[in-house]
């Protein structure tokens, strides 16, 4: 993954949602913490947000807030989509929460450690 410019932390960040498997999901933050900017959980969202535009599909309804809840689903084309998608990989939500959390949660530090 390559440094420096914006453009290239989303990229990096695209590159990283794209090996989350279905049926699994992680967070804002633990994607920023991974890529070596714990500060930039908001940036991983407008990255998530500009993700609808490529022609590469970026899985972003696999990135959920840290406690799970759905908070960029007013990103994807309906506001039910996001849950669609998670639902269609066999993931559980209630009122915009990922149910088994803990259990489903792919933490990139720790399925990518060398």
């Amino acid at each position: 993954m390559t440094n420096g410019s914006s453009n290239d932390f989303y990229q990096n960040v695209y590159e990283l949602v794209r090996l989350i498997p279905p049926g699994r999901v992680t967070s804002y933050g633990a994607i920023a913490r991974y890529l070596g900017s714990a500060r930039s959980s908001r940036l991983v969202g407008w990255a998530m947000n500009a993700s609808h535009t490529l022609t590469d599909p970026v899985p972003a309804h696999r990135v959920v807030n840290r406690i799970g809840l759905l908070t960029g689903k007013h990103f994807f084309s309906t506001p039910n989509r996001m849950q669609e998608l998670l639902e269609a990989e066999g993931v559980v939500i209630q009122e915009d929460q990922v149910q088994q959390f803990d259990r489903i949660f792919w933490d990139p530090a720790q399925e990518l450690a060398l």
